[in-house]
């Protein structure tokens, strides 16, 4: 059975509207099956950089522990529900220390690929993906790598990051290529994993599917098209976890709106 963690964490977003992130996570979590659930409290203090060059970072870290704690109590796969994308990190490396030839999917309308030193915010979560696949201050072993990582739907990248990918080894697959629901798998096959992981941040989506995110991207995914692609995938190799994040509604009674959405993604990760 499929275990979910919730960690409303929201230290790691760059936007002044953050904290709409506890709500989000605390929205889905209502909707989930309270035996299979575990929550991860998240401190209420912002944290510090302490030299790290990440904002937050002293907070950031502590939930981080707290998620691999939690993810490291049993066998079963999880879903990590956040809270910002930086959740994800401890998330891919419990899967990874199982699975050592696993691939990321990474739903993103973002790269996520900044470092400390090119990121304008000082954001973890514009730091997550690469923070899982190079070692840095939040992950100096980590857990994946470029060449199994697999970026889908990013359309919204800063220059820093177009040009890594430039070079860089990481396969991207575009909003438009979902419509063949064998894309995705295609490309997660092509890296020679045998297990896969897959994160989505809800800004991946088009702006008229969900309303509750803090930096809507026009010209974003069609839900059914991300939930028959993960249909395929998983009839290729196993998924051994996953994480969904970026849930920011305005208000308690407005995350009804997404709810729906949600639920049916996160019915295609468990």
């Amino acid at each position: 059975m499929t275990r979910f963690v919730v960690a409303p964490q929201w230290q790691g977003s760059p936007s002044a509207r953050a904290m709409r992130l506890i709500d989000g996570a605390e929205a889905i979590a209502e909707d989930l099956p309270r035996s299979a659930l575990t929550r991860v409290d998240v401190p209420t203090e912002a944290g510090e950089a302490v030299g790290t060059g990440i904002r937050r970072f002293t907070t950031l870290s502590r939930v981080r522990d707290a998620i691999a704690e939690v993810l490291a109590d049993g066998d079963e796969p999880a879903v990590v529900i956040g809270g910002d994308c930086a959740v994800a990190v401890p998330a891919i490396a419990a899967a990874a220390a199982r699975h050592p030839s696993l691939a990321v999917v990474w739903f993103d309308a973002h790269g996520d690929l900044h470092t400390p030193e090119s990121s304008p915010s000082g954001a973890l979560a514009g730091m997550a993906l690469r923070a899982a696949i190079e070692a840095g201050p939040f992950a100096p072993a980590p857990p994946a790598t470029a060449a199994r990582t697999v970026l889908v739907g990013a359309r919204a990248l800063d220059d820093a990051e177009a040009d890594d990918l430039d070079t860089s080894q990481i396969t991207m697959v575009g909003v438009d290529a979902l419509a063949d629901a064998s894309a995705l798998a295609d490309a997660v096959a092509a890296t020679g994993a045998d297990a896969v992981y897959v994160h989505i941040d809800l800004d991946v989506l088009d702006p008229a599917s969900v309303v509750g995110v803090l930096e809507p991207v026009p010209f974003g995914a069609d839900p059914a098209h991300i939930t028959a692609s993960l249909a395929v995938l998983r009839e290729r190799m196993p998924l051994v976890g996953a994480s969904l994040s970026g849930f920011a509604p305005a208000s308690r009674d407005a995350a009804v709106e997404d709810l729906g959405t949600i639920l049916r993604l996160l019915g295609a990760l468990a």
